[in-house]
């Protein structure tokens, strides 16, 4: 029951924003940035484990990982207005985005960084 009451709340915030999207972009837009999924996956962490180590652990590893993350939002929508096919530039920002992870993750390795 309560894997269902998360997955449920869970959800309706992601739907929640896609349906603000449709009349609101900005708002919608700052909604998405907020780190929704993170807060609410340290909210279920703590509840489950009230381990803070864990959780501040987890949101170094968050920090971290979010900046190869960012070039996504830089290729997408640069694909998207040169007129490239919706899911051609979603898969295509993708696997830009993997590679930037790979990249970042032997760099990390190299520099020490806690990935």
């Amino acid at each position: 029951m309560y894997i269902l009451i998360k997955t449920i709340l869970t959800a309706l915030i992601v739907v929640g924003v896609s349906e603000i999207a449709k009349r609101y972009t900005t708002l919608a837009a700052l909604l998405a940035a907020l780190p929704l999924t993170s807060i609410l996956a340290m909210i279920w962490l703590y509840i489950d484990t009230k381990d803070s180590i864990r959780i501040a652990d987890l949101s170094i590893g968050i920090f971290w990982l979010v900046l190869p993350t960012l070039c996504f939002f830089l290729v997408l929508p640069w694909l998207l207005r040169h007129q490239i096919y919706f899911w051609a530039s979603m898969i295509i920002s993708c696997v830009v985005m993997i590679l930037f992870y790979s990249l970042y993750a032997a760099l990390g390795k190299k520099l020490g960084l806690p990935l």
